[in-house]
């Protein structure tokens, strides 16, 4: 086997590893791009939690393939750099969204995968409009505890208008005892 077969079966080892792995993978065509704003988009992707990899298409279409997600050969042409959200699946979609806004580029989401399912550009787009983590979290909670707050509320109000009741009905004595 030669060092340069060598070096890509390594190389697509290392691409399924990283679909496997990942929470989500983002793919983008970054074609424009110049070396100052990739420099700037990587850093946000750091701070974010996310990995970015310009890939071979060809090797990427080979590990997809070996994983049973070849549906996302279709998505593989072109200039290709991978996001993976390590952590949060969200992360991508979320740091190239507003990498898109801030810098008002025109580049292309490709598509990706999602929690081991391949997925379309237009639900990449939604994802990224999700919330982030903690404040679904924070939403999930605020409406498991509603009914008991709720429950706690009706508690608090019988007590207190049986307190309100007793008060009149003391009041109203002292008056024909007074």
């Amino acid at each position: 086997m030669s060092i340069l077969r060598a070096q890509k079966v390594e190389m697509v080892a290392e691409i399924k590893d990283r679909f496997e792995n990942s929470e989500s993978t983002i793919f983008l065509d970054y074609r424009g791009l110049d070396v100052a704003t990739v420099t700037k988009l990587r850093r946000q992707c750091r701070e974010a939690g996310v990995e970015m990899k310009v890939i071979k298409n060809t090797l990427a279409r080979i590990a997809a393939d070996e994983l049973g997600l070849s549906e996302i050969n279709s998505q593989l042409v072109g200039t290709t750099a991978a996001f993976y959200g390590l952590e949060d699946p969200v992360a991508p979609a979320k740091v190239i969204e507003d990498f898109l806004k801030e810098t008002r580029l025109n580049l292309q989401i490709k598509g990706g995968i999602v929690n081991g399912k391949v997925v379309e550009a237009e639900a990449v787009k939604n994802l990224a409009k999700l919330p982030d983590r903690e404040v679904l979290l924070a939403q999930v909670l605020g409406t498991m505890v509603a009914p008991l707050t709720g429950f706690y509320s009706v508690l608090q109000g019988n007590t207190r208008n049986l307190v309100y009741a007793l008060d009149a009905l003391k009041n109203q004595k002292e008056e024909v005892a007074g």
